[in-house]
């Protein structure tokens, strides 16, 4: 693809997969494989599931009861294999990984074509929070936190690969952008008060500061675990605008996606050419937890 600037990228449709993971990733992969079909019978060329695509479990005796590590994982086995029968990149949100006895990887999953995994994100921030009506989380009490975001040159432009609580951390957006990343995709697994409030406007908002596209497959609706998700699917262009948007079921989003609309975009307002150096003082400065891989992992 050397020479090559998105404008002269082609056209691509791409689906959200919104789905209701269960407790047992068989019934997942059940629901998942009949929504995956039905994107690629849209002429989805890119499809997207949301976070914990296998599981989604209220405590960790649930999650470690059913989870196994990524060799022996009989639904990402399952999802290679479909993706090659179907012709597809289909990108897995994420599984639920045992890493340990105790301690699992949040871990994305990019597979071409060919069934090939071109791509692993282990999400990077842990959802540790506690919501003003009572729910607690803490992701990092069974999760191992990632360190890399991986770019990979897709036949549309690159696509940087982050997962739901990441978005709430705009500096690794723009690092994916000012790399060339041209997809910004975010699959989450967002609670309903925390989607009620920040959803649209924390994906538009990635989008517009990036002249990029964002593609985010949610999970919905009231989980086997009790557990209530926000739902909301969407696929978002470069200008904030939200081209396609699911409710609060399991179901699919397709969009036609232009490319081109990423290069007109930051022609217009160029402000990933604008950025700046400068110090705060009195503050205290950051570490560097950012670390970018470039093509397939």
């Amino acid at each position: 693809m050397s020479g090559e600037t998105a404008s002269t990228r082609p056209a691509f449709k791409a689906a959200m997969v919104q789905m209701r993971s269960a407790l047992a990733p068989a019934d997942s992969l059940k629901q998942g494989t009949t929504l995956i079909r039905e994107a690629a019978s849209q002429g989805a060329s890119y499809v997207q599931t949301p976070e914990m695509s296998n599981v989604l479990a209220a405590t960790g005796q649930q999650l470690f009861s059913v989870i196994t590590e990524e060799a022996s994982d009989q639904s990402l086995v399952a999802y290679r294999a479909l993706a090659k029968e179907l012709g597809i990149y289909l990108h897995i949100g994420s599984l639920a990984i045992r890493l340990s006895a105790e301690r699992a990887a949040n871990r994305g999953f990019l597979i071409d074509p060919t069934g090939t995994i071109v791509a692993r994100y282990d999400k990077i921030h842990m959802f540790d929070v506690q919501l003003a009506n009572g729910e607690t989380y803490r992701e990092s009490a069974r999760y191992q936190p990632g360190e890399v975001s991986p770019i990979v040159d897709l036949p549309w432009g690159k696509i940087g690969i982050t997962i739901c609580y990441d978005m709430r951390f705009p500096a690794l957006y723009r690092a994916l952008a000012e790399n060339g990343a041209a997809f910004l995709t975010m699959p989450s697994a967002f609670t309903k008060p925390t989607g009620e409030a920040h959803w649209h406007i924390l994906l538009r908002s990635r989008a517009i500061e990036n002249g990029a596209f964002v593609f985010a497959a949610a999970q919905a609706g009231t989980h086997e675990s009790g557990r209530l998700s926000y739902g909301h699917s969407v696929i978002i262009d470069p200008w904030g605008t939200v081209l396609a948007e699911g409710g609060t079921e399991p179901g699919v989003i397709v969009a036609e996606i232009d490319p081109g609309k990423v290069d007109s975009v930051r022609k217009s307002i160029p402000s990933l050419q604008h950025g700046r150096r400068f110090t705060i003082h009195g503050g205290k400065a950051e570490p560097d937890h950012l670390h970018l891989v470039k093509g397939s992992a």
